[in-house]
């Protein structure tokens, strides 16, 4: 009997612990979009000024956050990208996207349902004009193209390395173990982010890839050698940004909870 009280007791605590902690993680999660405006993110599009949304590519409509051609004609190269406000370090990203519609002509092939959350970003005040992409990693969103398979949740690498499966990874994309999903279907996307120590990718709830030792290297951003200096250089926080490819896209829930 002794034991079976004791049993009961441990089994109290740890169900009490684990709604304290529950509980407490449902109650720090932040709203980082308050679906009416855009208050608290600023846009960066290749060729223009920090804060000049070129064309209303990012726009408000009907509680969602979205990237939209209406105003274009071609794309031409107009990358863009969309950055909170606050550098984090250690954390959890979530939110909700999916892609709609059709990619605006001019649009590289290869940008098609292509998206991303872009994390441990650079001082977007400090980007170059012409700059087409942070330094940063890039958590890469894909849709399906109704016949191919297309993972999403992939990493990027614009200027950055990193560790995968304790070996040192220089080629640009890592395809991460999710499911293609195709249509306008939306797709629940969680990254935790530890420092520069390990970084995991969740699709609808399941890990699809992690990652270790994020750090400054290599090509895909078009500064020249402004960044050499730098390379090897650990990548410990940053700030966060959602992409602009040329194909429209919609995000809802974006909510952010800081890790101890």
């Amino acid at each position: 009997m002794r034991h079976f009280k004791n049993t009961l007791l441990i089994l109290f605590i740890t169900l009490t612990c684990y709604s304290c902690k529950t509980n407490e993680e449902k109650k720090d999660w932040v709203t980082l979009f308050n679906g009416k405006n855009l208050e608290g993110w600023t846009p960066k599009i290749m060729g223009y000024e920090f804060g000049d949304n070129y064309k209303n590519t990012f726009i408000v409509e009907d509680g969602l956050l979205k990237v939209s051609y209406k105003a274009y004609d071609s794309f031409n190269n107009a990358f863009g990208h969309l950055f909170y406000k606050t550098p984090y370090s250690n954390y959890k990203f979530r939110m909700d996207y999916r892609f709609t519609g059709q990619q605006v002509s001019g649009g590289k092939a290869w940008a098609l349902r292509n998206s991303g959350i872009m994390i441990h970003c650079e001082d977007p005040k400090g980007m170059e004009i012409n700059q087409n992409f942070p330094v940063c990693i890039e958590v890469q969103l894909l849709g399906g193209n109704g016949l191919d398979e297309r993972p999403t949740g992939n990493l990027c690498t614009p200027g950055t390395h990193v560790f995968y499966k304790d070996s040192l990874i220089t080629e640009h994309i890592i395809k991460s173990s999710s499911k293609t999903f195709h249509g306008e279907q939306w797709v629940n996307v969680e990254i935790e982010v530890r420092n520069d120590s390990i970084i995991k990718h969740f699709i609808n709830g399941k890990e699809v890839l992690h990652y270790t030792k994020p750090h400054i290297g290599g090509g895909a951003v078009n500064t020249g050698d402004k960044w050499k200096p730098k390379e090897n250089q650990p990548l410990k926080d940053g700030y966060i940004s959602l992409q602009s490819e040329s194909h429209p896209v919609e995000f809802k829930n974006i909510e952010l909870l800081e890790l101890k």
